[in-house]
Formats: C-alpha cells, structure tokens, sequence
C-alpha cells in the first residue's frame, strides 16, 4: 500500500463545510474493471479516503466515475450509501439513459454526468450535447475534460452546453500555456457566460516546472480566482490514479496548501470550498 493517507496538517485551516469536488474510488474484489476502459488502479477504498478527508479537514465530497468503470455506476453509488448526505456524485451515462434510471440515481445523490474526451473515458465530446439534452431537465451538471490546448477548437461545442459544467483540472493543458495565451482568454470567456465552472485540481498531472510550487500552472489558477472566485472549485484528485509508486505520490496536504495560497484571502477560501460547490452540487 503505497497511498498516504495521512500527516502534518494544512497549514490553514479550511473553513467549515469545506467540499472536496473531485475524487475517484476503486474497489477491485467487488467492482471489476469494465471494457474499454483502462486499468483499474490500486485500490483506493471508502476507508482510505475517510482517512485523507479527516486529515485535509474536508467535510463533505464529490465523487466522480472512474474510467476504469466505464458507464457500470454500482462502484460510485455503493460510495454514495456510506457518505450520506455529505455526498454528491458525478456519474458515466450514454444518452440512452432511461428517466427512472436517472431518477434512481438522484435519489442517491447523483448530480451530474461526466465527460472525459482523453484516457479513454467512457463519453467524450462527441456525445457531450446528447448528453446535455438528457440530463439538463433533471437539473444535473458536467464535469468535462479534454486537453486545454484545444480549447479553440471545442468553443462551439461548450458554448451549447445548457445549465451549468465544470471544466475540470484547470483546463487540463498538457502542454503549457501562459495567461495572455488565447486558449487560456478562451476559458476565461466561457466563465463569463455564467453557466461554466473551473476545477483547480490535479496541477501535478501537466505543470512541467512541476515539485513544489507547479509555477506554471499556479500562475493559471491564481488568474482564474482573480477573475472569477464566484466560478472556482477545488478537488483533491484523490487518489492520484497517475502517480504509481510511494516516490511519486503527491502529498494531499501540500497540494492543498498551494491552493490555500493561491486563493489569497479568507473570502475567496469560502468561495472555492463552500460557497460555490454547494451552490452548484446542492448541499
């Protein structure tokens, strides 16, 4: 078992009913990897993340469908019954899905569909409006990732979506763009539009000046939530399905005190842990 769950603690305290919008778990003895998908990772179990919740000081989280899981939800919605109240989750459906399945699947505390356009994700972009169209009445969300750097290209698309989405990971630019690029005013127009959200997680996943500040992408995250504090979200990305040994594992606790930083005043702590996802998610 090479997961830290836990250690020192963050270096601010988070302000009370702090959200943890982006986790994944894996349970391979009961939930088997599913076609298409990639493989299942280690296992990250309800038990570990209790662990690394209590030690972040998160009270309440958002689970998202792994890949590896494809559109089999059972995973995810067996996590929804030992969370509660204290949890939402976003989940894999093709557009088939049926009312009473969605209407299932709410009662449990769903709340949204997700998109993953790379790492062979179960929905891409080219199902994302059929989707959309399916959900949106239900009042659910998105979270939608793709590499940022084309972001250009998927304008149109986006700017379709009907209700509210989340662009996940900081727009996800595998290769690195700086704040006066036009990808990045790109992003920065959708957030104007009101209906679109940006994910700050997962920094360690594209920043190339990577350990211990991520300069690159911190300078993206700290132009976001001066532009937009009212649109910004944070997520552990927990467990780190990229990291694969003890020596590369992140430390949840300095990633969440760079975000501490990056947020620059109390006010905008509340924001991107409470105010905002409880907004969006319906705690």
């Amino acid at each position: 078992m090479f997961r830290i769950l836990e250690g020192k603690p963050p270096e601010i305290t988070l302000p009370s009913g702090s959200i943890d919008c982006h986790i994944h778990i894996f349970d391979s003895a009961r939930f088997k990897h599913q076609n298409g998908g990639p493989a299942l990772p280690a296992d990250a179990l309800i038990s570990h993340y209790k662990k690394v919740q209590n030690w972040l000081g998160m009270e309440k989280v958002v689970i998202a469908q792994g890949n590896a899981y494809q559109f089999n939800n059972e995973c995810i919605l067996n996590a929804l019954s030992h969370f509660g109240n204290k949890a939402r989750a976003i989940v894999a459906v093709p557009a088939s899905i049926s009312d009473d399945e969605i209407n299932r699947m709410t009662a449990l505390g769903v709340c949204g569909a997700r998109i993953m356009n790379i790492l062979q994700g179960a929905a891409g972009l080219d199902k994302m409006l059929d989707i959309n169209a399916r959900i949106n009445q239900f009042g659910w969300s998105m979270i939608v990732q793709f590499d940022g750097c084309d972001i250009l290209e998927h304008i149109p698309l986006l700017e379709k979506i009907k209700g509210n989405y989340v662009i996940d990971h900081t727009g996800k630019f595998l290769e690195p763009v700086s704040v006066d690029s036009p990808e990045f005013a790109a992003l920065l127009r959708l957030i104007d539009r009101g209906n679109c959200y940006v994910k700050l997680a997962g920094c360690y996943e594209t920043s190339k000046n990577g350990f211990p500040n991520y300069l690159d992408v911190a300078a993206l995250s700290k132009a976001l939530i001066i532009h937009a504090p009212d649109r910004i979200i944070w997520g552990s990305n927990w467990p780190h399905n990229m990291a694969v040994s003890k020596e590369n594992y992140p430390d949840d606790v300095h990633l969440l005190n760079l975000v501490n930083q990056w947020a620059g005043s109390t006010e905008n702590r509340q924001k991107i842990f409470v105010d905002n996802p409880s907004q969006l998610y319906n705690f």
